[in-house]
């Protein structure tokens, strides 16, 4: 049997792309194509020399898993060793997955040009296989991910927001609640619930100790400079109907949420006038829709926000 060489170098782009971009749909990351090309390409030229090599330094598992993180690295160029560590391991889930599918594949339509060399498996197969195995497994990693997403519990999904306001500025523990979907009415902005304790450097004591009256309409309690920054934001919960919450347009907010710090800029701070946790084992609650929304929010990774 006949092996094209460049046959081969383009099937294995091809199917190492599929792996690195379901690979980035699972984790989210966002990349380039000519970065996912890139990193195929490396793992392409990996199984050529392997095909025509008896070298055995090619089998070697130190240097199969160094070819994986820096197709990684190439392709999704992680920010720290959090997220390399979290791609990797996906990575390397995603390939078995697609693996398994493809062997499966093979299993049962049994293709005659199939040619086994070096720990390769090479034919005119490979690229008919791939796609259907690829199609196969991103669809089981997807049920599979949802199915462990539904049973984490809320409880366990914490992160730490710092607000910042007239130059000043406070750091909180929130839980980051999917029922949360308070938004300001007039501009459409997400609100981010916070104890008014957790206020108390940056908002003037007299507008904390007078919410409610605040609420009723007594604006006299807020400067004059500061008045165009706060809102009245209309909320309903279980017990509680047609309730007003006071809340104003910060500075910047920062949240990180699993590693990665994100700059939230389209959002209003709800003060609650009570304890939202009797243990104060958080002081906010932050909807999950503000760290999933908006694409215009971009990420960074700047520093951690110590509380």
């Amino acid at each position: 049997m006949t092996i094209y060489l460049d046959v081969v170098f383009i099937e294995n782009i091809c199917m190492n792309s599929i792996i690195l971009i379901a690979t980035g749909i699972v984790t989210k990351t966002k990349c380039k194509f000519f970065r996912i090309i890139m990193g195929s390409a490396l793992g392409a030229l990996y199984v050529i020399g392997k095909y025509i090599s008896k070298n055995t330094l090619y089998s070697s598992i130190f240097i199969q898993l160094g070819l994986s993180i820096a197709m990684v690295y190439i392709a999704f160029a992680p920010p720290n060793l959090k997220n390399a560590f979290k791609e990797i391991i996906i990575f390397y889930l995603t390939s078995f997955v697609f693996g398994g599918c493809a062997f499966a594949l093979l299993y049962y339509i049994k293709p005659q040009n199939i040619l086994y060399k070096n720990g390769q498996l090479i034919g005119s197969y490979p690229i008919k296989i791939a796609f259907l195995g690829a199609m196969i497994g991103l669809i089981l990693l997807n049920i599979a991910f949802k199915v462990i997403k539904n049973r984490i519990s809320k409880n366990d999904m914490f992160c730490e927001v710092e607000i910042l306001y007239k130059n000043k500025k406070v750091n909180l523990h929130a839980i980051v609640d999917s029922g949360n979907l308070l938004k300001e009415p007039i501009t459409g902005a997400s609100v981010i619930v916070v104890e008014k304790s957790k206020l108390v450097e940056i908002i003037d004591k007299n507008i904390l100790e007078n919410l409610q009256n605040i609420i009723s309409g007594d604006f006299d309690k807020i400067s004059e400079e500061e008045v165009p920054r706060f809102r009245l934001i209309p909320f309903s919960s279980l017990g509680a109907q047609n309730c007003m919450l006071l809340g104003f347009k910060p500075d910047n907010v920062l949240i990180e949420f699993d590693g990665i710090i994100k700059n939230v800029k389209k959002v209003i701070i709800g003060i609650y006038d009570k304890s939202i946790t009797k243990n104060q084992e958080y002081t906010g609650i932050v909807g999950l829709g503000i760290l999933e929304e908006g694409s215009e929010n971009k990420f960074e990774y700047t520093r951690n926000i110590k509380t």
